[in-house]
This record gives structure tokens, sequence and C-alpha cells, in this order.
């Protein structure tokens, strides 16, 4: 069995720029510059609250058949031509293709792994009282997240604290991934987001129009380079997708050489793509998307004021009703999800709906990703985590909320955020009417 190391963060902070376009499968990068994402002067953190995706994982069962397909299309061309190709083409003469399903690499285990430790860099002196409390939705992946990120933190306990409590084993409360249960850290309650048109099809239908816009010429350039192939638009993003699956199924993110088969311009598009994909998904794109995502925002907002969960969306009441399993007064919260349900939180809580403002995202234009200032890689890739952070400050009576993307301070204009993106609790609190008054889940 694969046994993450605890010894340092090595692995995660040496990566090729190309890594930063590959969207939402892109390895954690953290956000933070010059120590932009210090607790602010004359400040004491008294509570955390960590919401983590899940760390990097082999392809879905569905995408790797569709990458197998497109794969073998270009390999019987490739061993039939007798054209003279660019060198890059010479692995894939004999590449076999070996990834898994659905599950952590070793690489995404070991992202989890250093998140844990820097929680505890963080802010472990708030686990004197008690340990972190950690919740993870129903999904090997995810489950398996948590008990890393677990194996983090009480490693960096064990060595640098005699008094830092550690998490108990077995302790992590799984929320069932069910269609008939609700879960905050993975809503399926909403039917109309599920099944009806425009809700659950807008993601994928934006998708094809970027896709078919962006894919067709690099499409025609490996159809010409590979004679017979055939390929279509969809097999040359499948083809794509190889670069970011292999690079996080090697241990130290060593890049895949299916990524040198695309030049820089095609690997931005790429990442406007998987831009496209989350923010008609599951954010401010999609009507419903910031609604799945009100039911966290609900138990962050009892967290923070040490108060009962007021919702009536996608909480689970049996378990937030109950202090065993919705403890209140705790200084250290630890949640663990899925990109999607991220996105969901995210834009429930407002942190990204400027970009609607902005004028949101085009289809049929790259270049809005920069003007709306949206990009999947920012806010959701492998091992994404937002703090969100209450603390005490000289000169003011009220403690002040601040939160953080990937270690980027969110500047939370919603609720008057000053220059060190701070608001007062009772403002923070007081702009998450969204939330408060359910979202859109009337049409659910």
């Amino acid at each position: 069995m694969y046994i993450p190391s605890i010894s340092s963060y090595s692995i995660l902070f040496s990566l090729p720029l190309i890594t930063q376009n590959l969207g939402a499968l892109s390895p954690f990068f953290s956000l933070a510059t010059n120590g932009s994402d210090d607790t602010p002067p004359g400040c004491s953190i008294t509570f955390a609250q960590i919401l983590s995706r899940h760390g990097a994982r082999f392809p879905t069962s569905g995408n790797a058949a569709r990458i197998q397909t497109a794969l073998a299309k270009a390999q019987v061309a490739l061993r039939n031509s007798s054209l003279s190709l660019p060198s890059n083409y010479d692995f894939l003469t004999n590449f076999t293709y070996i990834l898994g399903e659905d599950n952590l690499t070793h690489f995404g285990q070991q992202e989890l792994v250093n998140s844990g430790l820097k929680f505890f860099d963080r802010y472990g002196a708030l686990g004197n009282v008690s340990a972190p409390f950690v919740r993870a939705s129903e999904s090997a992946r995810v489950i398996e997240s948590a008990q890393n990120f677990t194996q983090g933190f009480n490693a960096a306990a064990s060595n640098r604290s005699a008094t830092t409590k550690l998490v108990p084993a077995n302790s992590i409360l799984v929320i069932p991934k069910v269609e008939t249960s609700n879960n905050t850290l993975k809503v399926e309650t909403c039917n109309a987001f599920e099944n009806d048109t425009p809700f659950d099809t807008i993601g994928d239908d934006q998708d094809q129009i970027w896709t078919n816009i962006f894919a067709a010429p690099i499409t025609a350039r490996l159809n010409a380079d590979l004679p017979g192939a055939n390929l279509n638009v969809n097999d040359t993003v499948a083809i794509m997708d190889m670069c970011p699956f292999e690079t996080v199924a090697t241990p130290n993110g060593a890049i895949s050489p299916f990524c040198s088969l695309f030049i820089d311009d095609e690997w931005e598009s790429y990442e406007f793509l998987q831009d496209l994909d989350k923010y008609f998904g599951n954010g401010p794109g999609n009507g419903l998307g910031p609604t799945q995502g009100v039911g966290w925002v609900n138990e962050l907002l009892a967290r923070l004021t040490n108060t009962a969960v007021v919702d009536h969306t996608s909480t689970n009441t049996a378990l937030d009703s109950s202090n065993s399993t919705f403890p209140l007064g705790l200084a250290l919260y630890a949640d663990f999800s899925h990109d999607t349900q991220l996105t969901s939180i995210f834009s429930a809580l407002g942190l990204f709906n400027s970009t609607v403002v902005k004028g949101g995202l085009n289809a049929t234009d790259r270049n809005s990703s920069k003007t709306s200032g949206y990009t999947s890689f920012q806010t959701v890739p492998f091992s994404a985590r937002a703090y969100v952070e209450k603390m005490l400050c000289n000169g003011t009576q009220e403690e002040m909320v601040r939160i953080l993307v990937n270690d980027a301070v969110q500047p939370l204009e919603f609720c008057g955020g000053d220059e060190y993106g701070r608001c007062t609790l009772s403002n923070f609190v007081e702009s998450q009417e969204y939330a408060k008054s359910g979202g859109e889940w009337t049409e659910c």
C-alpha cells in the first residue's frame, strides 16, 4: 500500500507553467504572493474552516473510455503511416494505456497529506482544545482525501506540538451520497438541476460550442499527420486530457509526453474549455448552480455564529441537529468534496459572482475568461481548498471574517471587505441573504 510522505511539501511547488493551463485538472498551486496570505497585523485567528476538493485522480470511467477510443484511432494510423513525423510523436507508437479509474493517484494522495501539514502550520494552535471536526462526502476519493489530510495534520501535530489534539482514528463523518438523502457536500436532491433543461445540459452545451471552435484546427492538424485516424474534435480533447492525467499519475508530477503534442496557445484554449465547464455546469452561469451550495453556506454561518443551522435546502437535518455529528463551538473544521460542489458553494457565497457583472463567460470568446476574471485553475484545481477564518484584531470589538481560496485572499466586497479582505462577522452574516433565503431552491 502506498504511504504518502509527511516529510515535506516539495513535489507540489516546482511544477512547470503548463500545469496552470489545465483548468480543473491542474495540480494544486498556491496563489499567495509575497506573504499575501499571512494573518493581518494585530490579529489572532480564533476559528478556521477548510473546504477542500479531493486530490488528483485518474480519469472517470466515462472519460477513460473516450480517451482509449481516441488513442486507438491515433495509434492505428501512426503505425500504418509512411510519413516522417516530428519526434514528439515517437512515444505514441508503442504507448500502452495503464491509467486507473476514478481513484486518487499517489500524487493526489500526497497533495492532501501536504494540505494537512499546511493546515496545521497555519491553524494548529487552535487545536489545543479539540481536534478538527472532519466530514467527507461518500465517495472513495473524497474519503481517502480526508484521511490523507488527517494523516498530514496528525503527523505535524505529533512532531511539532505537545498540546494539539490529534484527529481520532475512524472519526471522519461520511455523509451518505444517495438521491434520497440530503448532503451539503454532494447535492443530488434538486431534481430540476439533475434532470431538467437547461440546468442539466447548459454546461455540456457550452463546452461543445467552444470545442467545435478551438479543436477543429487542431483536429485537422492531427488528421493530416495521421492519415486514416479520422479523429473528431471530441477525440482531440480526449487526447489532450492525457496530458494532465498522465502528469498526476506520476509520484512527482513528471510532465507527460502528451503535453508536447500541443502548443501553448492550444493549452490556453483547453483551459478555457475547463472554465466553461465549471462556470456553466455548477457556477454563476447556471441558474441553479449557486443554489447547490446554499446548504453548506448555512452550515458555515451556524459554525461561525455558534447557533443552530437554519436551512430548508440540502442540509441533512438528522445530522445537523445532533451535537455528535454537527458540533458547534469548535475552532477547527474540515470538509471534503468535489470540484462541482466547491464551484456551487463559491457561487452561493458570492465569491466570484462579480464575473457576471463583468459579462461572464462567452463560449465563443476565449478572452471573456480574462475579462471576467474567472478561471477554473484558480478556483477548483485538484486539492483546491478554501479557508474561512474568524479573527480578533486590535482596535475592533467584533470578530472579523476572511476567506482565502487556494491561498488567495478574497476581497469580500459584498460585506465591506477592507485592504486585508476582512469584514465584520455581522456584516458577513448579513451579506449571505441569498443562502439564508434558500437561493432558488423552490425551483428544484
